[in-house]
């Protein structure tokens, strides 16, 4: 276990306090305490690839552990806010379907003897999602101010992220069946 795998791994151990502070009365500070945990949360899925590049320490454990880390928290925000009334259960829907289809479409690929790496697309998308939950979280604390309707916004811009993203994806995905199928036939012809 090195540094960047204990990050991730401390990730998942958040998640479930995250629902808890949210979903449950525990503080009349809720919102800013689900704040400070996701957002804890979310620094660690920075800091784990950061120290990992530094340190040279990319493992096959952070390889698998911090793509599942990432969706088990953003899925958990999600669903919490949906439950709380903040997010659209439809918008929600899209945005974890995009991440069971992906997340198929790289098992299918991988099985394939290829990889689809993360796109710039994708890790925009992530990072709208956590600013979006964010934004949401804290503005349901403040509703006053300005803070829930860029939530709000940044919901849309996750939701359309999340569907470009996913047809890139496939895009990627369906090029490179192409490709191999190509190989093979060249390949057979020889």
């Amino acid at each position: 276990m090195n540094l960047p795998n204990v990050l991730t791994v401390s990730r998942i151990f958040l998640v479930p306090l995250l629902v808890v502070v949210l979903l449950t009365k525990l503080s009349s500070e809720r919102e800013l305490w689900g704040f400070v945990v996701f957002s804890v949360a979310a620094l660690t899925d920075y800091f784990d690839g950061y120290f990992a590049r530094k340190r040279q320490q990319v493992t096959t454990l952070g390889k698998l552990l911090d793509p599942i880390a990432d969706k088990l928290l953003i899925s958990a925000a999600f669903i919490s806010l949906v439950e709380l009334d903040i997010a659209p259960a439809w918008m929600v829907v899209t945005i974890i379907g995009r991440e069971f289809a992906v997340t198929g479409l790289r098992s299918i690929a991988s099985s394939q003897g290829f990889t689809i790496d993360a796109s710039k697309l994708g890790k925009s998308k992530m990072a709208s999602q956590v600013f979006c939950i964010g934004f949401l979280i804290v503005g349901t604390r403040f509703p006053e101010t300005p803070l829930c309707q860029v939530g709000v916004i940044l919901l849309w811009v996750v939701v359309v992220l999340a569907i470009l993203s996913m047809i890139q994806y496939f895009r990627r995905f369906w090029g490179q069946i192409d490709e191999s199928f190509k190989s093979r036939e060249r390949q057979a012809l020889r």
